[in-house]
């Protein structure tokens, strides 16, 4: 059996609320812990559970702010204060993830060390890692930026994250059979005016019916949603129990 884990830091959109950082998750086992998506404010929520230097590694689904932004003052903390860093933590991220960082960080001529912190590799569609003992899969979703969904698996448990998306046959596909997902509903009405790059509760649910996940968790809310019109919106199309991911809440797969 597995103690796969979600612990959800923050679920804002798209920015911090009181009480609620943005997207951020602390997706872990016994033995590993892996920090998905490091959103404004999550960093100190993830300190409530574990060290930095505990950390096995950290994925990024995309570069926007509410979902990368505590990665500067990680930096800080990992090479300028009171944390002791044996090596660069393992950071999975978009292409040009690096030079983001670089760019943010470097106050000057020479630029920063980006690499002294985080050991960067950056993701494609299909990635396969092993991070202690979680299995990863990535692959590619529709943004309208180089954006990625998550498959972490451990023993025979698994949970799906969709980052920020738009449906797609990539999600579902990468979604099916799964335990828990773990998807973004940003979207309070379906766009009709530009391509979509988020979901609606409606979509969320959908697409959690046809991957025939085994739970729903709903996340990233628009701020024109509550939690409960989210949940029975999504519900409508899924026919599994349905959770809103509120800040602090620990979700088990067991």
């Amino acid at each position: 059996m597995s103690s796969l884990a979600v612990t959800v830091l923050g679920s804002a959109s798209p920015y911090p609320r009181p009480d609620n950082p943005c997207s951020g998750y602390l997706v872990s086992t016994a033995n590993t812990r892996l920090w998905v998506d490091a959103g404004t404010g999550t960093l100190a929520e993830l300190q409530r559970h574990t060290r930095l230097t505990d950390l096995d590694g950290i994925w990024l689904s995309h570069l926007h702010a509410d979902h990368c932004a505590d990665l500067l003052t990680a930096y800080y903390a990992l090479l300028y204060a009171d944390v002791r860093l044996d090596a660069p933590i393992p950071l999975f991220g978009p292409p040009g993830s690096t030079d983001r960082l670089a760019g943010f960080l470097t106050n000057g001529p020479t630029r920063s060390p980006v690499e002294s912190a985080f050991a960067v590799t950056e993701l494609t569609d299909g990635h396969h890692a092993e991070v202690g003992g979680l299995t990863l899969t990535t692959r590619a979703v529709d943004h309208g930026m180089p954006a990625f969904a998550l498959r972490v698996r451990s023993g025979d448990r698994s949970l799906v994250y969709s980052g920020d998306t738009a449906p797609c046959a990539a999600l579902t596909t990468l979604a099916q059979g799964c335990d828990v997902l773990l998807c973004e509903a940003d979207s309070a009405t379906a766009s009709t005016d530009e391509p979509p790059v988020h979901h609606t509760p409606e979509e969320a649910g959908q697409t959690a019916a046809k991957a025939g996940v085994g739970k729903l968790i709903v996340t990233h809310l628009s701020p024109f949603l509550t939690p409960p019109e989210a949940v029975t919106r999504a519900a409508a199309h899924y026919p599994g129990r349905v959770d809103h991911a509120a800040p602090g809440e620990v979700f088990r797969m067991a």
